[in-house]
C-alpha cells in the first residue's frame, strides 16, 4: 500500500474525502517523512504545530461538506514566500531573523482552500542560481543518484529544497518561483522561476513544474529578485495535480498592481487528453551546440509521441533566441540591484557590528558585505553596472529591446497557428554538487539557455518528466503555450505525461 507520503494530490483528495483517512494522518505521514528527510536538506524551517493546527481545521472542513480540492494537502513552501510568524529569509543571512507579520497573497489562498503548510523551503538566495548552492543554509541534494554512483547531485534551482522535498515524497507539492533560471524541476511545491527556477529544478528531479503567464499569479509577498521576470507557480508529482494547485493559486489580486483581472479557468477539467488538430512548433534555434545527444534523443521521441496523439508538429524559427541569455542577465541584474538596495540593516534583518568610529556608511558596506553571498553580491554588481549612466544606453535599453524581439518570435508563430512549442528543459541531466565550482559563471548561465525566453516574453511554461538518461537520472521536456492559455498547455502536457508513462523514482538513500 502507498504510504499518505506519496500520494499525488488528486490521489489524495479522493481519499480524504472518502474518509479513507484523515488530513491530520495525511500530514503526520509528511512530517515524519519530513525528518527522516533531513538529508535532503529540503526543509529549512519546519512547522508541524501550524501544519496540524492546519490539518484538524481541514478534517473539519471535509466534514462538514465544505471540502475545495486542496483541502488537508500537505505542501512545502519556498523560502522565497512571506508567512506570517515564521522566518522567511529567501536563503540570506540578510534576512536572518525576519519574521513577516503579513501573508504572501499565494499561501493565503492556498490556506483559504485548506491547504497544510509543513514547512519553509530551501532554496537559492533570493532565487540568484541554478543548482541550490548559493543558499546560506548550505546545499539541497537531489534525492536521485547516478546509476552506481552516491555522489551527490544537484535538484537545480532556485527551487531546489522545492524539487528534492517533491521528489523524495516529504510532501504532495510544494511552492515555486520562476524568473528564468532556476525551476523547472520539483515534485509538489510552490515555487518562483525567475529565469527556469521552478521548470529546471522539475526536469533534474522528475517532476512536474509549471510557470503560469506572468500576471496569472501574484506576486505580492513574494520577496523580489527580477520583478518583471518574477512568476510563482506549482512543484507537483503529476501534471493533474499541477492543475489542481495553480487552480488554487491563481486569480486577481488587487494589491499586485501586474497581476491580470481575469477569469481562472478550471484548469483540471481542461486536461480532456485530445489534442487531435494541434499544431506544435519545434524551433530549429533550440538545437544548441554541446546538447547531449540523449536530450535530442529525448526531443525527438517527445514530438513523435505528440504526433502519435493526433497533433501536428512543425518547424518554427524563433530567430531571436540567440540573443535571450545576454539579454536576460542584463535586464534580471539590473532589476536585482534595485530590489536589493532596500536590504541595510537598518530596519529588519541581518546588522553588522560596528567598530569604534564607523558611520552609517560603514553600517552599510559591512551589513551588505556579510549579509549578502557571493553570487548575490556579483549580481549586484554587473546590474549596477548596467543602470549607470554611461551604460545604460549600451546594455540596459539594448537588452529591452531584443526582449521585445524575442516576445515579437513568440507572437509571430503564434499567429502562424502554433498552439504549443516543444523544447528541452536543460541541455543535461542534474550535475554533481560542486562539480561546476570552478566553472566560469557563463557556463552556469548555459544552464537557463531554454527557458529565460519564457520569462522575457511573459508567457506559460511547463516541464514534464518523460525518460531517464543512460545515467538513470530523469530528464524532462519543456511546453511553452500562448499567454493565459495554461489550460490549453496543461492539456498538451498531460498528453505527454500520459503517452511518456514515466513512473520512475529515486532510491531511497536518505
Amino acid at each position: 500500500m502507498t504510504n499518505p507520503n506519496e500520494m499525488t494530490i488528486a490521489a489524495a483528495r479522493d481519499a480524504l474525502r472518502k474518509g479513507d483517512m484523515t488530513a491530520v494522518d495525511l500530514a503526520m505521514s509528511c512530517l515524519t517523512a519530513m525528518d527522516a528527510g533531513d538529508g535532503l536538506n529540503a526543509f529549512v524551517h519546519k512547522t508541524p504545530e501550524i501544519a496540524l493546527g492546519q490539518a484538524k481545521a481541514a478534517d473539519a472542513r471535509i466534514a462538514a461538506g465544505d471540502a475545495p480540492a486542496m483541502c488537508g494537502i500537505p505542501l512545502g513552501i519556498k523560502d522565497l514566500f512571506c508567512t506570517k510568524g515564521v522566518p522567511s529569509q529567501a536563503a540570506s543571512r540578510i534576512l536572518a531573523g525576519f519574521r513577516p507579520e503579513y501573508e504572501s497573497t499565494v499561501t493565503s489562498r492556498l490556506f483559504e482552500a485548506g491547504a497544510v503548510m509543513l514547512g519553509k523551503l530551501n532554496m537559492d538566495e533570493f532565487a540568484m542560481g541554478s543548482s541550490t548552492e548559493t543558499s546560506c543554509y548550505g546545499n539541497a541534494v537531489n534525492p536521485w543518484r547516478r546509476a552506481g554512483d552516491t555522489a551527490a547531485l544537484t535538484p537545480g534551482g532556485s527551487s531546489g529544497g522545492s524539487a528534492a522535498a517533491v521528489a523524495g515524497d516529504l510532501c504532495l507539492a510544494a511552492t515555486g518561483t520562476d524568473t528564468g533560471g532556476s525551476i523547472r524541476q520539483p515534485a509538489a511545491f510552490t515555487g518562483t522561476d525567475t529565469g527556469g527556477s521552478i521548470r529546471q529544478p522539475a526536469a533534474f528531479t522528475g517532476t512536474v513544474g509549471i510557470k503560469p503567464t506572468y500576471g496569472r499569479v501574484s506576486r505580492w509577498g513574494v520577496v523580489a529578485y527580477a520583478s518583471s521576470l518574477d512568476q510563482a507557480g506549482p512543484m507537483t508529482k503529476t501534471v493533474r495535480d499541477a492543475a489542481i494547485m495553480l487552480g488554487a493559486m491563481a486569480g486577481h489580486d488587487a494589491k499586485d498592481s501586474t497581476s491580470a483581472d481575469l477569469a481562472v479557468p478550471d484548469f483540471e477539467a481542461a486536461l480532456t487528453g485530445d489534442i487531435r488538430g494541434k499544431k506544435i512548433g519545434i524551433p530549429r534555434e533550440y538545437r544548441v551546440e554541446g546538447m547531449s545527444g540523449e536530450i535530442q534523443a529525448l526531443w525527438d521521441s517527445g514530438a513523435a509521441m505528440l504526433r502519435d496523439a493526433g497533433a501536428e508538429v512543425v518547424d518554427i524559427s524563433l530567430p531571436h533566441t540567440r540573443y535571450a541569455l545576454p539579454a536576460y542577465y542584463v535586464i534580471a541584474p539590473a532589476e536585482a540591484s534595485s530590489n536589493l538596495a532596500r536590504y541595510d540593516g537598518v530596519r529588519y534583518g541581518h546588522r553588522a557590528t560596528l567598530g569604534a568610529g564607523d558611520g552609517i556608511t560603514e553600517m552599510y558596506e559591512k551589513t551588505r558585505a556579510e549579509g549578502f553571498g557571493p553570487e548575490v553580491q556579483r549580481r549586484i554588481m554587473v546590474g549596477t553596472y548596467v543602470l549607470s549612466a554611461g551604460f545604460y544606453d549600451a546594455y540596459y535599453n539594448r537588452a529591452r529591446k531584443v526582449r521585445a524581439l524575442i516576445k515579437r518570435d513568440f507572437e509571430q508563430a503564434f499567429a502562424q497557428g502554433i498552439d504549443a512549442i516543444l523544447t528541452p528543459a536543460t541541455p543535461s541531466p542534474a550535475f554533481g554538487l560542486g562539480e561546476m565550482s570552478s566553472a566560469d559563471p557563463v557556463e552556469m548561465y548555459l544552464q537557463d539557455v531554454f527557458t529565460v525566453t519564457v520569462n522575457l516574453a511573459g508567457l506559460p511554461g511547463i516541464t514534464v518528466p518523460v525518460g531517464l538518461s543512460a545515467q538513470g537520472l530523469p530528464l524532462g521536456l519543456q511546453m511553452i503555450g500562448r499567454p493565459w492559455e495554461e489550460a490549453d498547455l496543461l492539456n498538451h502536457a498531460f498528453v505527454l505525461e500520459q503517452a511518456a508513462g514515466f513512473v520512475s523514482k529515486p532510491g531511497k538513500w536518505w
